[in-house]
């Protein structure tokens, strides 16, 4: 049985901005809560590109990636991640090889190759470059040469950036970047927070066809977790709708800034709709300190991951850190 102690815990932070709130609320937050989670040994703060969505607030997320590092000592912080197709990869290469340089060994680069956003806001990203399957391959192939060293009669330096060597992560919730981050020998984080259904299928392709690289000489394995826990199964739940509310207005396109919990919230939705919140939620962990403890249990033995990247969307500021208290326990103990 896989040894929970033996997983490392981190964090994915989409800086939400609640219901009554403010965006300087929101960013303060999550800088409470990076320091809180380097209080308990998390190993990492990452936060994830989007743009144009009402309660989120972590567009430039390069900038926050240096404000949260700034706050703090000794947690790795980063991003989970930047869409590549919105950024041409030198501005990203001096952008993290600039927070390299301020925070040395404390930056990672987690790169997506979907653009976090819907069409029109992408054209105002990219104005009207087309995307195609080879740009993402390319484009970080391009991004592992402006951070590595300087090579023989390169016409174009990233500085700061060159040599700075920011470690790349590649995400994914399909098998294109699970297969692409074996081939390349790069470490590989899945976004089953969100998309969960070809966990499995992805990181076992992922490790079998692994290369080592000269980053990385065997698979190292992220798993993005839903997580929200209380004293109780029944507090939990009631926390939880918060989520549920928030994942149903992705579903229909009515997004909205993080709603306050409301009691019995799933037992009013259509059968269907609270079936879609389920499959949005298949790798959720949502309960108290015993079921905690058996879901990252259960997904840890089935996944054999290297390290759960929590989410943690709980309206009370507080009660999101006590959430994120049992968890680390939960954990320690085993």
């Amino acid at each position: 049985m896989t040894n929970l102690k033996n997983i490392k815990l981190s964090m994915l932070d989409l800086v939400a901005v609640r219901e009554g709130g403010t965006v300087a609320q929101a960013l303060a937050i999550s800088l409470q809560t990076a320091r809180h989670v380097e209080s308990l040994g998390f190993t990492r703060y990452w936060l994830a590109e989007h743009h144009n969505m009402a309660g989120i607030a972590s567009s430039a997320t390069a900038v926050l990636v240096g404000h949260i590092a700034g706050g703090t000592q000794r947690i790795r912080v980063g991003s989970g991640g930047i869409m590549l197709p919105n950024h041409a990869p030198l501005v990203v290469a001096e952008a993290f090889g600039t927070l390299a340089e301020l925070y040395p060994g404390r930056i990672d680069l987690g790169l997506g190759r979907a653009p976090g956003t819907d069409r029109a806001t992408m054209r105002a990203l990219r104005r009207d470059r087309v995307e195609t399957e080879q740009d993402f391959p390319r484009d970080v192939a391009e991004l592992q040469r402006l951070l590595g060293p300087v090579e023989p009669g390169q016409a174009i330096v990233a500085m700061p950036g060159q040599n700075t060597n920011v470690p790349i992560w590649l995400l994914g919730s399909s098998l294109f970047s699970a297969q692409l981050a074996a081939e390349r020998g790069l470490p590989y984080a899945f976004a089953a927070h969100f998309a969960p259904r070809l966990l499995h299928q992805a990181i076992d392709l992922y490790r079998n066809l692994f290369c080592p690289s000269s980053v990385l000489s065997k698979p190292y394995v992220i798993v993005g977790v839903p997580l929200i826990a209380a004293p109780t199964d029944d507090e939990a739940e009631f926390l939880a709708s918060s989520t549920y509310q928030r994942i149903l207005g992705i579903l229909t396109g009515e997004r909205q800034r993080l709603q306050a919990p409301v009691k019995h919230f799933m037992e009013q939705l259509h059968p269907q709709e609270r079936a879609a919140i389920g499959d949005f939620l298949a790798a959720a962990v949502i309960g108290g300190p015993d079921k905690v403890q058996s879901g990252l249990q259960a997904l840890a033995q089935s996944t054999h991951a290297n390290e759960f990247m929590l989410v943690c969307d709980v309206f009370d500021p507080a009660l999101r850190l006590r959430s994120l208290d049992i968890a680390a326990a939960v954990c320690a103990a085993q």
